[in-house]
């Protein structure tokens, strides 16, 4: 497919990238005359959480070294401003000029914002930032930002996750009615079909959640986080995979307003820095999960892969609910029939040589 450019209006586009990848080789830019600025950017993640709290920091950290000092964003983490999944309300406001987020988390407001984070069954990391940079992916999200008066950038990901923490086994179908589980936006819809009462509670709040028993499961990233966040110690069932986020990208969320003012070197600089934390996040979690899940596993934790049956189920039930939003929402359905043709196209060809080579290679040590 033909590369899209980044932006809607004012693009940069070839000259933007060019003057991004300039930006990092040399280190140096030219920022003679340029204004100093000092932005707030609000988080939807504890400080507690290095990885995907701190992809935020890696960001402004980078933004900062590209504008020679002159161009800072203060990271604020969830609940310092507001609360942890009211970042986009935030940002379209004006509260603060930018935010750092999952966008699965605005499903209620429309879920077509879900595209730009993860889908049941849909795409791995390396698959979504291919649809985002190549594919159509950056301009339909972001005809779909601005009508909340944001910009969007890619901000991190965290690899295929786990299917979270069950107090009792899974073993066919029946088992989840009725289960109350933390999982957040699509999923949780789908899950709802099978009986499943779905809770969205931010990452902070589901350790509190689970030992109390108010919910009897939760899902969250993966084991680096989790092992973290303690969910070991209240459930020992640890499922994989969690099919509903084969790779799910974290956003920067920029006030369009304060978007348009900058000049365009600070314009460039912010790409490329948002491009240094995308990749920054994936590498660290790929890096931590090895010695996390070898922890966890130390321990009294059993490590299960849901069932077929119950893979089955949630697959059918996620194809009626494609359908179902598509039929009503067209907004859903002008992404989602673009996302499918490269779901499926990529699909073919992770199966030709990337799981040819995983399922003989990783089953062997050397």
């Amino acid at each position: 497919m033909e590369r899209r450019a980044f932006l809607k209006q004012g693009a940069l586009g070839a000259a933007a990238l060019a003057a991004s990848t300039q930006l990092l080789a040399e280190d140096k830019p030219a920022t003679t005359g340029l204004p100093e600025l000092n932005w707030r950017l609000t988080s939807s993640f504890p400080k507690s959480l290095d990885a995907i709290y701190g992809g935020a920091e890696v960001f402004a950290g980078m933004l900062e070294k590209l504008t020679d000092g002159k161009f800072k964003v203060r990271v604020f983490a969830a609940g310092e401003i507001v609360p942890g999944l009211q970042v986009l309300d935030a940002v379209q406001n004006a509260t603060v000029e930018a935010g750092h987020t999952v966008s699965y988390y605005y499903f209620g407001k429309d879920p077509t914002f879900a595209f730009d984070a993860a889908v049941p069954f849909g795409l791995t990391s390396r698959q979504q930032t291919a649809w985002m940079m190549y594919g159509n992916g950056m301009k339909l999200m972001r005809e779909l930002f601005a009508e909340y008066n944001i910009v969007n950038f890619m901000g991190g990901s965290t690899g295929v996750q786990m299917g979270g923490w069950f107090r009792k086994e899974i073993n066919t179908v029946k088992d989840l009615e009725g289960l109350k589980f933390r999982v957040g936006g699509f999923a949780g819809r789908v899950m709802s079909k099978l009986g499943v009462v779905p809770q969205q509670i931010p990452g902070g709040d589901i350790y509190p959640a689970l030992e109390k028993g108010t919910i009897d499961a939760a899902e969250w990233v993966g084991p680096y986080d989790d092992e973290k966040l303690g969910f070991a110690k209240v459930a020992k069932n640890y499922y994989t995979p969690g099919w509903w986020e084969g790779g799910p990208q974290v956003s920067f969320y920029v006030n369009k307003e304060q978007w348009e003012k900058l000049p365009p070197p600070y314009q460039a600089a912010w790409e490329a820095a948002t491009m240094y934390a995308h990749m920054d996040m994936l590498a660290k979690y790929d890096a931590k999960n090895p010695q996390a899940l070898a922890n966890l596993l130390g321990g009294d934790v059993k490590l299960r892969p849901f069932p077929d049956e119950v893979l089955e189920a949630c697959f059918k039930a996620s194809v009626e609910t494609y359908e179902e939003e598509s039929a009503k929402n067209p907004k859903f359905k002008k992404v989602f029939d673009d996302w499918r043709v490269f779901r499926n196209n990529e699909a073919q060809w992770f199966n030709v040589a990337e799981q040819s080579f995983a399922k003989f290679s990783f089953n062997k040590k050397l």
